[in-house]
């Protein structure tokens, strides 16, 4: 028995929604926010999105219509071969336009201004500091006040904000949390930052969304968000790991490769992510100095010395 195939123009149009219907069911991006920042994101994105079709509904149905008001078949349609020009028609198409792209920038500015990576997200509880450096396909984070560090995974405690200060270690890097929210670049001999604060527990995408390398799709990471008591459990674990990040360790680290082939050198479950239970003092500011060792320091006025 044959089977007739399933061709033509409806099946691509089928496939096409059902793939779109199905990038909703991941829950790792800032459509499903796991915090503040995301949640604005997600507002902004639909309240333009909004806006937008004011012009694109009248676009995509006008269109079709006119065409089949105006067919040459039509027999009840007005011809009017002398017609030049009409003011509500003309008032219609620039009016609308310049009045969305007013009503667009001053919603974009406004929130911009919100989503501001550097301003701090306002809390009773101090902020949890994390350095982050990225290194050849992997992402190397640094607890700086617990004197400890992760690669592959990023413990947060629920309900506190996250101070991130970046940089890189090699070329350039594009740091992103979609579901926390704010993308930011990570350039070596230089600094930046970003303030994040998980909501709610969950396991999250976290990865590099530059492409600056043929590795670069392989460096994600898992952002875990638990409870504060959780979090607290998973330091103590980790002090007692054992592994600390010695100059040796340090250097293996940085070597170009990915996560995969790091777990298998220092025997680890590529579950738990990779834990270094000790981090020498100033790590990362040597990391920061040694794209710049001719610079002094911003707050001694000394050079850097490279770690």
């Amino acid at each position: 028995m044959k089977t007739a195939a399933i061709t033509g123009p409806g099946v691509g149009i089928a496939l096409v929604a059902v793939a779109l219907l199905l990038t909703g069911c991941g829950g790792i991006g800032f459509l499903h926010p796991h915090g503040p920042v995301a949640a604005v994101q997600r507002d902004l994105f639909f309240e333009v999105t909004g806006w937008m079709m004011v012009v694109v509904l009248p676009a995509i149905l006008l269109v079709p219509f006119m065409a089949w008001r105006y067919r040459r078949s039509a027999r009840h349609s007005a011809y009017r071969p002398d017609w030049k020009f009409s003011w509500p028609i003309e008032i219609a198409l620039w009016g609308v336009p310049v009045l969305l792209v007013v009503i667009l920038a001053t919603l974009i500015v406004r929130k911009a201004v919100a989503l501001d990576p550097y301003a701090p997200i306002a809390s009773d509880q101090p902020p949890l500091e994390v350095e982050v450096i990225g290194l050849d396909d992997k992402w190397l984070f640094v607890y700086p006040q617990e004197q400890m560090a992760t690669i592959g995974v990023l413990p947060l405690p629920v309900g506190r904000p996250v101070h991130f200060r970046l940089t890189s270690g090699t070329v350039m890097q594009s740091f992103a949390i979609p579901a926390l929210g704010s993308q930011i670049y990570a350039m070596a001999g230089m600094v930046t930052e970003l303030n994040l604060l998980a909501d709610r527990p969950g396991m999250l995408l976290g990865q590099n969304t530059q492409f600056n390398g043929s590795g670069f799709q392989a460096q994600k990471f898992q952002a875990r968000a638990m409870p504060p008591a959780d979090f607290a459990r998973w330091i103590g674990q980790a002090r007692a790991a054992g592994r600390p990040l010695d100059a040796a360790a340090y250097a293996r680290v940085a070597r170009p490769g990915q996560l995969a082939e790091l777990q298998r050198h220092f025997d680890v479950d590529p579950a738990q992510g990779l834990v270094f239970s000790a981090v020498p003092q100033g790590l990362f500011d040597g990391v920061v100095a040694q794209a710049r060792p001719a610079l002094p320091h911003p707050h001694t006025g000394a050079a850097h010395a490279h770690p």
